[in-house]
């Protein structure tokens, strides 16, 4: 499976060669900072992400960092431990052929909305969501 995808302005692109999990909502209160909301995303091994145009890096925490376009400011990345990195869904051109399957962080969403679609949701990290998708 190849996907596509890049930032509002087109100076960052990228390609996805390898398996795309699942598509999960995460409402920390870092990734609203981040976003204006909840952050959706999908996580692809590190290695087979190919990035082209510069990519600027902020370290959100001790454990993570998120990858955004220096010019139009959109968030594309959030990489954190482990061989998988996040890629926010919004950057994804046409359909890459995955769904939203779960929330997560859901004790820290804002208070401004309701989570309503029915999908599993918890209230911090994965723990507790369904083996499948976690």
């Amino acid at each position: 499976m190849s996907v596509t995808g890049g930032c509002l302005c087109g100076a960052v692109r990228y390609r996805i060669d390898g398996p795309l999990s699942p598509v999960v909502a995460c409402h920390c209160s870092q990734c609203r900072k981040a976003s204006g909301h909840h952050v959706a995303s999908a996580s692809a091994p590190r290695d087979s992400i190919a990035v082209a145009g510069e990519l600027r890096w902020f370290a959100s925490s001790a454990l993570a960092r998120r990858g955004f376009c220096p010019v139009c400011g959109s968030n594309l990345f959030w990489d954190g431990q482990g061989p998988d990195m996040a890629i926010h869904a919004g950057s994804f051109d046409g359909d890459p052929g995955v769904r939203l399957v779960a929330h997560i962080f859901c004790a820290d969403k804002g208070a401004y909305y309701e989570i309503a679609d029915g999908l599993p949701q918890a209230p911090a990290g994965r723990s507790g969501l369904p083996e499948d998708i976690t």
